[in-house]
């Protein structure tokens, strides 16, 4: 007699393994590939074009004589090329960091109120006028210092200087329409402040949510909590937004012209007229009547503001690329 052997109805039964499904490189990843790999060489293939461009046009001006600079350049002032450029520099570098110093506390204050304190319809909309900030051209901001910003301030210039005045920056004969460095620095601040506030309130929604949460079960309040979990885990986010920020104040040209009162010194008096130029606005100024080689004078002066921003650009970037994530929880 014959006996046939049933398969267990009990334990554990054998897996059979799914083949995996191979993926297939279809003619439209393809294409997505190489034209996002065309547009990042596009990039580089430009600034390398705008890079050659202000070397070739800057070339006459770098090898010109010094007496023919004088005698064929009206506004050239200087011994040499570069005790011209000089001065432009340093207004362009100190107008661009006093901005960044008055922006960057506000806006660290601003992206934490939106992140960890507003009520979330008040932090949308807070963050929708923020961003509304970044969208309104140079021009009117260079009215509104102008014409509003300068009368307004001119008091307060006036009690620094009566009272600070011992202090070098707030020394001197003050201006009395107030069209100097540290009102343009206000300007600036207020205009660079949407683009440090978007980033660095991004950077503290991305706080991991358990760093949070241990911080609090642990007993401490909201501000310790934001202190000791919030703004360490921020802190590359801050110096790169800050850095994108000071990128954006070194190239502003029309708020500067309408406001400053020019100089080519190096003087950190901030409340004297006539001492600080920045280049952005130093070249709209003379270009209109400017003659060939006072052309190629303002290029080279254009150069040096290009390498200088992408020094920042490069630095901000190097930041970010070096940032470190908290380990544990995302």
């Amino acid at each position: 007699m014959t006996t046939t052997q049933r398969p267990p109805t009990s334990g554990t039964q054998p897996l059979t393994k799914v083949p995996r499904r191979r993926v297939v490189d279809r003619g439209g990843s393809r294409v997505f590939r190489w034209l996002a790999t065309g547009a990042g060489v596009l990039i580089l293939l430009v600034l390398a074009a705008v890079a050659v461009f202000l070397v070739l046009r800057a070339w006459p001006a770098l090898t010109a004589p010094v007496s023919e600079l004088s005698a064929e350049v009206p506004f050239f002032q200087g011994g040499s090329m570069l005790e011209y450029v000089g001065p432009l520099v340093f207004g362009t570098v100190l107008v661009a960091a006093l901005a960044l110093l008055i922006a960057v506390p506000i806006s660290i204050g601003i992206g934490l109120f939106i992140s960890h304190y507003a009520p979330r319809r008040l932090a949308s909309a807070l963050g929708y006028v923020v961003d509304l900030l970044a969208a309104i051209p140079s021009v009117i901001y260079g009215l509104w210092g102008a014409l509003v910003l300068a009368p307004a301030v001119r008091p307060v210039w006036r009690w620094l200087n009566e009272y600070l005045g011992w202090i070098p920056l707030f020394g001197g004969d003050v201006s009395p329409t107030a069209r100097v460095l540290l009102t343009v620095a206000i300007v600036l601040a207020v205009m660079i402040l949407p683009i440090v506030t978007a980033v660095a309130r991004e950077v503290f929604l991305q706080t991991p949510r358990l760093h949070e949460e241990a911080a609090l079960a642990l007993g401490a309040t909201r501000w310790e909590m934001i202190r000791t979990s919030v703004l360490p885990f921020a802190r590359s986010g801050i110096v790169s937004a800050s850095m994108l920020g000071l990128g954006r104040a070194l190239g502003e040209t029309m708020a500067v012209l309408m406001i400053l009162s020019p100089g080519l010194l190096y003087s950190f008096r901030l409340l004297v007229a006539g001492q600080q130029q920045s280049i952005a606005a130093n070249i709209a100024a003379q270009f209109p009547e400017a003659n060939p080689l006072g052309v190629s004078t303002l290029i080279a002066t254009g150069l040096a503001l290009f390498v200088i921003t992408l020094v920042v650009n490069m630095a901000a970037r190097a930041i970010v690329a070096r940032r470190k994530e908290f380990s544990g929880a995302n």
